[in-house]
């Protein structure tokens, strides 16, 4: 039965669909890892959510307009996480104007779909994703994030490490705190947003926040933890696709269970392995005794 399973597989690897899908989990597998650090080291965890809605959003203008709908969600991702920026004045004042973002793009997509009279099935699919159907506009996306976000985090990497660390003392060194906040915010909505069609949007963690859990663990500086987040992204999806073809079961959940064991696995890893650059300030201070 082994032989017969590894026999459809190999069936299945022959078949242009399934070569699509499983080259848009390996460019997923750079680029978007990154982009979980980011949301990790800014602790902006309800990003993700609110690029969600964006997205549905965006796919609601494009259904009504008739343009592509993933074009629409990407594009309207970008100008959220630029237009979001100039209220993230704290790391508070980011997650209070991402719940706003959320509460307000979810209210104007439901709204628009009531009104207009679009079919909202094809809106709320990219809850669950369709990987098969990647296409390639899809891997020119994921193409040019698995560039642009490792290209950046080369470039810029002390500034983003600076950043990451502690906002204030990043702009008292004189990084351009506001305007590569902002950069950073466009990478995470457009990354949520080319993610959505792969595994679906409830899912999404599996392929940014999942990888960059577990290579905090792993990594001890930015740059460590960064190609810690690459491999075990490149491991995971490539992996879990295989073994989703194999068993024949949907491949974003089995993307998601295979990360989150990678996560629990790395955090029995001894508590000394923590990251020191995302370490609470005040462990660096010493001590008045």
């Amino acid at each position: 039965m082994n032989a017969l399973a590894t026999a459809d597989v190999g069936a299945l690897l022959q078949l242009v669909p399934v070569q699509r899908a499983g080259l848009a989990l390996l460019l997923a597998a750079v680029g978007l890892p990154v982009i979980g650090v980011i949301i990790v080291g800014l602790d902006i965890m309800p990003v993700r959510f609110a690029m969600m809605h964006v997205a549905l959003l965006g796919i609601a203008v494009g259904l009504l307009t008739g343009l592509d709908p993933m074009l629409c969600a990407l594009v309207a991702c970008a100008l959220a996480g630029a237009g979001v920026a100039p209220l993230a004045r704290t790391p508070d004042g980011l997650s209070g104007a991402m719940g706003l973002l959320m509460s307000l793009a979810i209210a104007a997509a439901l709204l628009l779909l009531a009104v207009s009279g679009v079919n909202a099935s094809g809106a709320f699919a990219l809850l669950w994703g369709s990987i098969l159907s990647v296409g390639s506009p899809d891997l020119v996306v994921l193409g040019a994030l698995a560039v642009a976000v490792p290209a950046l985090f080369r470039w810029r990497r002390r500034d983003i490490g600076l950043l990451l660390y502690d906002r204030e003392l990043a702009q008292c060194s004189g990084v351009p705190v506001r305007a590569l906040t902002a950069a950073l915010l466009v990478l995470v909505a457009v990354a949520v947003a080319g993610a959505i069609k792969l595994t679906g949007a409830l899912l999404v963690d599996a392929l940014t926040l999942l990888p960059a859990l577990a290579a905090r663990r792993l990594g001890s500086s930015l740059k460590s933890i960064t190609l810690w987040a690459i491999g075990i992204g490149v491991v995971v999806n490539l992996s879990g696709f295989l073994l989703a073809l194999w068993l024949d079961w949907p491949p974003g959940p089995v993307l998601v269970l295979m990360a989150g064991a990678v996560v629990l696995a790395v955090h029995l890893v001894s508590e000394r392995r923590t990251s020191p650059w995302r370490a609470p300030a005040s462990a660096s201070l010493p001590s008045s005794h």
